[in-house]
Parts: structure tokens; C-alpha cells; sequence
């Protein structure tokens, strides 16, 4: 099974994101746009776990969940890969408890190193929600600045989801699907 860790935010935080990008979504039709219901934050990914590297990472993320919750906030825009005219992938900034953040990641990483899962260490973990990608690379720093404004209210990230990813194909598409969650400690 396809597996990652993620956050969710607040109803009310995608809410304003939604809005935000309902004036630009008619604008770049050439997008692949994420639908509302596969946003998330990514704290790690481990790709194809089995059954026994499942059972192995549902401890490692009870304890990386033993830490508080994070206020953050989305913030701006940008693309990967960063910098250039050739991009696939937009995304929205987060703001707030960075340092936490990248602890929280740091600590679920851990969990499925320990469990077995194939984790990216190399790349530095930089906190974002996936908004829309490009099958082919195109110049997305004409939307990433006319995004770069937006500044969304403060929601609080209190727990940690497991997520099973259904690979997409025919009319159903890509499904996330929460196989777990731990609560994040109150602040």
C-alpha cells in the first residue's frame, strides 16, 4: 500500500484558500488542479509499505505525536522545481510554527525509516499544500506572484493522519483515504 503523514487543515482555512484560488483556477486551465477534498500537508512520504512495515509505523507515529499542537497558517505561493520557467507543481506556503513543523516531520520520517519505508532524507523538508500540477514543465511564476499576497487566518494542526493513497485512473481518480490519526498534544 501507497502510504504517507499528513496534517489537515481546518474547514475554515481551505475555505479561504478555496476562494482565493477562484478567481485564478479559470485563468490556467492547462493545470491539473487538486480537488479540495486531497488537500493536505505532507510530513513525509513512504511510498509502498506492506502490511508488516504498517504494523511497524502505527507505534512510531503514536510517539512522534507525542508533541504540541502547531498554529500555521498558508502564506503566498510558489513552484517546484523553484526559481525557474520550467515548473509542475504548484503550491500554497505555510506559516507559523516552522521550527516545530520541521521537528514534527523530522520525527514521522523517523518512524517510517524505523518501519522499514523508503523515506527521502536528502531533500530539506519544506512545509506546503500541493494546489495544481503540470504534466509538462511551464513558467509558474506569473500565478506563484499573483498568489504571493495571500495570507490566510491562523488554524491549528492537532493531529497526525496516516493516509492510504488509491492511485487515480478511470472516472474515480486519485482517493486519499485516513487509515489512522494521532492527536497532537494541546498547547
Amino acid at each position: 500500500m501507497r502510504l504517507f503523514a499528513a496534517l489537515i487543515p481546518s474547514e475554515e482555512a481551505l475555505d479561504e484558500l478555496a476562494e482565493e484560488l477562484a478567481e485564478v483556477r479559470a485563468s490556467w486551465p492547462g493545470l491539473r488542479w487538486m480537488s479540495r477534498d486531497l488537500w493536505h500537508v505532507t510530513l513525509a512520504f513512504y511510498g509502498e509499505v506492506d502490511e508488516v512495515g504498517h504494523r511497524l509505523l502505527l507505534p512510531g507515529l503514536e510517539r512522534a505525536a507525542d508533541r504540541p499542537a502547531l498554529e500555521l497558517a498558508f502564506s503566498g505561493a510558489g513552484a517546484f522545481p523553484r526559481g525557474g520557467s520550467r515548473s509542475r507543481v504548484l503550491w500554497a506556503g505555510i506559516e507559523g510554527d516552522l521550527q516545530a513543523l520541521s521537528g514534527l516531520a523530522g520525527a514521522v520520517a523517523e518512524a517510517g525509516e524505523a518501519a522499514g519505508a523508503e523515506v527521502d532524507r536528502y531533500r530539506a523538508y519544506h512545509a506546503h499544500l500541493t494546489l495544481a500540477r503540470s504534466r509538462v514543465p511551464r513558467d509558474l511564476r506569473p500565478l506563484a506572484e499573483r498568489l504571493s499576497g495571500f495570507a490566510g487566518a491562523p488554524w491549528t494542526a492537532g493531529e497526525i493522519h496516516l493516509v492510504l493513497s488509491h492511485p487515480g485512473g478511470g472516472r474515480r481518480g486519485l482517493r486519499y483515504e485516513s487509515l489512522a490519526n494521532w492527536p497532537l498534544r494541546e498547547r
